[in-house]
């Protein structure tokens, strides 16, 4: 039911501001009420169904849980009014399914703290809502008259219902109902006056005519517990079983004025902790023993009660008497199935619910129609609108503190977008209410944390038990995944609010306790990483991700991330490893160096930079990698082996834009040191011997290479070039095979990449597999050179086919190459197109890209590359290059034409 928003309205001056209060969505919330009546109605008018019944399994309740804030009150307030009056559904929401009768009667109890709720209560607000039926429930009415009796001496129902507020239309006619049914009975019985005016007496007087089977208490006989509840001490105790009274008179009410309760409990996070159940035990019973009542619960938390562990403190428990409630209970699933639901109820499914945040667009909606202007325009403007979106990460009560923080800027001018770059101290407040201290404190640990488990958490928070952390993650502000490495993490707000807001908390942490935990979340990554057996890829990243991240926001030491350094690049996989922008106070500016370039203050920055480069150099423009790491050698903060990193990897960006001066000095440095990498600088010598053409340099030093310096795709580059296909068919075979028993994926896929190249020349059809297996080797792996090379490898196995096609893949792929800034790609793509040319006697074509070549290798880097060109076309070298071949130019030119005319031989056989 739409209404004004008070605190918006008296927020400004503006009488002409419209301030309705928005609801949005929640059609799938809806939709699982309206299937849960339907099959609840279709259940309690089946034939067999027995009010009385106290050891069937339960089926009469829908939980929704999640973070403070995302809309569970309002929620319970709209089904309220839908259930109530048509005209107050949603009309998104759509038609319900159920028959018109019986009719439905809504009775929402809000069990928050604030709302002065107890349980005396909420048994008083069920039997005032049956009121409007307009007739005395004697079994209930008798023993609430004696409890009344006994416990509120002097002081009538109609007098504490008006001081406890419980004030509706039939307010007045409950008391007069009840003493009705004490009338009735004591009429009934044929009691005198005297006696008859008497609660005691008239109930003791039930319950021997209950006992003696009387004709006289025929109505009352057919509930066989009301003498024992008659008999039992008139507590509080006894009181939270009389609903199983009211279930008996709702049951036997005649067809025209049947009714089926639906009761929803709001705020069902206040009725107790894990240590203190008494009233949540009280409120279990009653769900329990008015089976016929449907009870619609929201709350922060899920309800345990299909949990074994809480027997003894809630009086039914577990999967078999609460199947619907169980399905988040691994152990329970096989218990929890429930007995068959009634024909046309559809299936019985899971009844613990977790609402969700806002999607963008509801965001956009909720906005929108909060806030409006005289002339019903929005009064938050679009830009504004997205950006308050795009921070709340869908949560309601974000957008809802956004929408007043508006209206407090707008007092005074126009509010802008960077206002909103803030987080919400009200938001910490609201979500630690209802912690434990050692669940803050585990909370405000795990904050540092993207993701995390168990004993990650007990140990980031320094606790000696995980008790504390086990309890926050059932919490709905902790989203899981099971199958992530780490199975936790926060709802994104809460967990920038924890770190960033203002924490007017007496618990609040100091700067010292947050240094303090993330050193211990540091070390506790670590642990993880050095303690596994497995040496995971998959846990060496995440480690790596969250650990750089603590390091560079503390500013701690390197410490393990050095080792997980090596271990990372060592695999040439190049997982992105980027942080997000170091955490900051509300306020203040972002951190950042010119062009937006990383602060270089720490160790753990240089780091940071460095992998991060070399992970996104696989995206970006070799330009941009050597940039970037010259910014970090210049920095000095790295130790000598993490320098020699990012020295090795600058001198190869070097060397695929072509600066063969440059990267010939950068590999010497790292070649002439004791560091892990220098056999593969050794390599890059190599590597560069052969892009200038000194072949027996090249061959020279492959000789000592070594498995560490990859010394068998260092001969097969060699072979290659020389035509000798087999030859360099066997290398990369090789090098492939080491590199699989030394486990190191990256240097797999590219052997088989370099293997799939040269058959390509030789053997189509085998060809094909190799790519096929080199697909298979590069998925999950970022290396963007390697992907390259296979699709230049797929254009050399086709080349020689007539049409369009070839040309269109070229000049696709010719755009992905240049913008990759590596230079060994554009050559060999333009040897590729050679190859193609020389296979059709294509003259021209051949001419252009000749002059292509000529033009890329003017620096006298792959200056042979055009002494092959000419060697394909059986062309005479008119500029021969300085190339010192590892044979003579005629053997070499030899196999190459031989190539070319294997290739149109096949081609003419396949016509």
């Amino acid at each position: 039911m739409a209404g004004r928003d008070l605190r918006a309205l008296f927020g400004s001056n503006d009488r002409s501001l419209g301030t309705g209060e928005a609801f949005t969505n929640r059609e799938g919330q809806w939709g699982q009420v309206a299937a849960a009546l339907a099959e609840h109605l279709a259940r309690v008018t089946a034939p067999g169904f027995d009010v009385q019944d106290l050891e069937a399994a339960r089926h009469n309740i829908i939980v929704f849980h999640g973070i403070g804030g995302v809309g569970k009150t309002t929620l319970s307030r709209k089904l309220e009014a839908a259930l109530t009056a048509a005209e107050h559904r949603p009309a998104q929401w759509g038609e319900p399914a159920w028959p018109a009768a019986p009719r439905l009667l809504p009775v929402r109890i809000d069990l928050a703290r604030s709302a002065g709720g107890d349980f005396e209560r909420l048994v008083l607000t069920l039997r005032l809502a049956l009121a409007g039926l307009d007739r005395a429930l004697p079994a209930f009415d008798i023993a609430l008259g004696r409890y009344w009796e006994h416990n509120h001496p002097g002081e009538s129902l109609e007098e504490y219902l008006r001081r406890a507020g419980l004030v509706s239309r039939f307010a007045k006619a409950l008391p007069g109902q009840v003493q009705a049914a004490l009338s009735k009975a004591a009429e009934e019985l044929a009691l005198p006056g005297a006696v008859g005016s008497a609660v005691g007496q008239v109930a003791t007087a039930v319950v021997r005519a209950v006992r003696e089977r009387r004709t006289t208490a025929r109505a009352l006989a057919g509930c066989p517990r009301l003498a024992d509840l008659l008999e039992a001490d008139p507590d509080l105790e006894a009181l939270s079983y009389y609903p199983h009274l009211l279930a008996y008179e709702v049951d036997r009410l005649p067809a025209k004025q049947a009714v089926v309760p639906v009761v929803l409990l709001d705020t069902f996070e206040d009725t107790g902790d894990r240590t203190n159940r008494d009233l949540e035990r009280l409120i279990q019973r009653v769900v329990w023993l008015m089976p016929n009542a449907l009870f619609i619960v929201t709350g922060r938390s899920r309800l345990q009660w299909a949990d074994d562990a809480l027997q003894g403190q809630l009086d039914y428990t577990g999967a078999a008497a609460w199947p619907q409630l169980a399905a988040h209970i691994p152990s329970a699933r096989t218990a929890a199935e429930p007995e068959p639901a009634p024909t046309g109820t559809g299936t019985a499914d899971d009844r613990q619910v977790l609402i969700g945040d806002f999607s963008p667009e509801d965001c956009e909606d909720y906005l929108t129609r909060r806030l409006t202007a005289a002339d019903g325009q929005p009064l938050i403007g679009d830009a504004l609108r997205h950006v308050i979106t795009a921070r709340s990460h869908g949560l309601p009560l974000y957008l809802d503190l956004a929408v007043m923080r508006f209206l407090e800027i707008r007092r005074t001018r126009e509010p802008e977008p960077a206002d909103f770059d803030h987080d919400f101290p009200a938001l910490v407040a609201r979500t630690l209410q209802d912690l434990t201290p050692d669940e803050r404190h585990v909370l405000r640990a795990v904050s540092l944390l993207d993701a995390f488990d168990i004993p990650l958490a007990a140990k980031a928070s320094g606790m000696a038990h995980q008790a504390a952390a086990l309890r926050l993650a059932e919490r709905p502000f902790v989203r899981e995944n099971p199958l992530a490495l780490w199975p936790y993490h926060l709802h994104a707000v809460v967990r920038s609010t924890i770190r960033r807001a203002d924490d007017h908390t007496d618990d609040r942490w100091s700067d010292q306790d947050w240094a303090s935990a993330a050193v211990r979340a540091f070390d506790a990554l670590g642990d993880q990483w050095t303690s596994s057996t497995s040496r995971s890829r998959i846990l060496l990243v995440a480690c790596l991700r969250q650990g750089l991240i603590l390091a560079r926001d503390h500013r701690l030491g390197l410490g393990w991330l050095a080792a997980a350094a090596w271990a990372y690049v060592s695999d040439s996989i190049w997982e992105p490893l980027a942080p997000p922008a170091p955490a900051r106070p509300a306020g203040q500016a972002p951190a950042g160096g010119p062009g937006g370039a990383a602060v270089l203050g720490t160790p753990a920055d240089a780091l940071v930079e460095t992998l991060s480069t070399l992970a996104a150099r696989q995206r970006e423009h070799r330009t941009h990698t050597a940039d970037r790491l010259t910014r970090v050698i210049d920095s000095a903060l790295l130790p000598e082996d993490l320098t020699d990193m990012a020295l090795y990897y600058r001198a190869k960006a070097h060397r695929d834009l072509g600066r063969t001066g440059a990267s010939r000095q950068g590999m010497r440095q790292v070649a002439a040191g004791t560091t892990r990498l220098a056999p593969a600088a050794q390599r890059g010598l190599a590597h560069l011997a052969r892009l200038d053409g000194d072949f027996p340099a090249a061959h020279e030093a492959a000789q000592t290479l070594g498995w560490a310096g990859r010394q068998h795709r260092v001969l097969g580059d060699l072979a290659w070039v020389h035509a000798e296909m087999n030859q360099a068919t066997a290398h990369y075979e090789a090098a492939r095979a080491d590199a699989e028993q030394h486990a190191v994926a990256g240097e797999r896929a590219t052997s088989q990449a370099q293997l799939a190249l040269t058959r390509a020349f030789t053997d189509p059809e085998t060809a094909g597999d190799d790519l096929d297996l080199a697909a298979q080797l590069l998925t999950g792996l970022d290396l963007r050179a390697t992907t390259l090379t296979t699709r230049i490898a797929a254009l050399i196995r086709d080349a020689g086919t007539p049409g369009d096609e070839f040309s269109d893949r070229v000049g696709v792929l010719d755009a992905e190459v240049r913008a990759s800034g590596v230079r060994a790609a554009r050559t060999t793509l333009a040897l590729a197109r050679c190859f193609h040319h020389a296979v059709l006697d294509d003259n021209d074509g051949l001419d252009t890209v000749i002059r292509d070549l000529d033009q890329l290798t003017r620096d006298r880097d792959y200056a042979y590359y055009t002494d092959i060109a000419a060697f394909m076309a059986g062309r005479d070298l008119q500029y021969p290059s300085p190339a010192r071949w590892l044979d003579s130019d005629q053997a070499v030119r030899d196999r190459w034409r031989a190539l070319v005319t294997e290739r149109q031989d096949r081609l003419r056989t396949a016509r």
